[in-house]
């Protein structure tokens, strides 16, 4: 059935050498090459092989199932064999010694599962050899960051010295609000006094 079929493809063998296929390894060290596989109905003596520039064998394995570790067939004395298969993780991950300018190039990883009808995966990793690794200049990087936490914290002050304007300003025009209305009241009462004796005082006689 078609959907059935959709379905076996989209569980099938898949293998993978991570988020990134570059590598970058200063010349006389030692370099991991990174490779795990998945199969959706588990694998049954299933064989891996790690390739340089597709045609150089570097490492020949075998694995029986889940419950056992890879054996090596055959590999080349700088190759050693790091993965394992019997942890949560299918590894066959190799690690290449003493590298050399004349290693850089392609490094496939593949993989063969007969319990999926000899179903086979690959995926490819590409080294570099360097003579000393180039540190990144984040000049660029920290003069922006500075430029825009400088503007952000001059942000910052200018909305508090808003904030104290304002509440001085309010301040200083409540104050002359209390000032206006205790002399308002200053004057009525003067003049409430001054209208009272007024009215007190009885005509002079003629």
């Amino acid at each position: 059935l078609p959907g059935l079929h959709v379905f076996a493809i989209a569980f099938a063998l898949e293998v993978s050498v991570g988020k990134t296929n570059t590598v970058m390894a200063l010349n006389n060290s030692n370099v991991l090459l990174p490779c795990t596989f998945t199969t959706c109905i588990g694998f049954q003596d299933l064989v891996f092989t790690w390739y340089f520039n597709s045609t150089e064998l570097i490492y020949h394995g075998k694995i029986k199932n889940k419950a056992t570790e890879p054996t090596a067939i055959w590999h080349n004395p700088r190759v050693e064999f790091v993965g394992s298969t019997t942890k949560k993780d299918n590894n066959i991950s190799i690690v290449l010694n003493g590298v050399e300018f004349s290693d850089a190039g392609k490094y496939t990883c593949h993989v063969k599962n007969p319990k999926e009808r000899n179903a086979q995966h690959n995926a490819t990793i590409f080294l570099t050899v360097v003579h000393k690794m180039v540190e990144t200049d984040n000049t660029v990087t920290l003069i922006i960051v500075g430029v825009v936490g400088g503007l952000i914290g001059l942000l910052i002050l200018f909305m508090l010295i808003k904030r104290v304007v304002l509440f001085i300003i309010k301040k200083t025009q409540d104050g002359k609000k209390e000032c206006l209305v205790s002399s308002s009241g200053n004057d009525n009462t003067e003049n409430g006094l001054a209208g009272s004796k007024a009215e007190q005082k009885a005509p002079a006689k003629a």
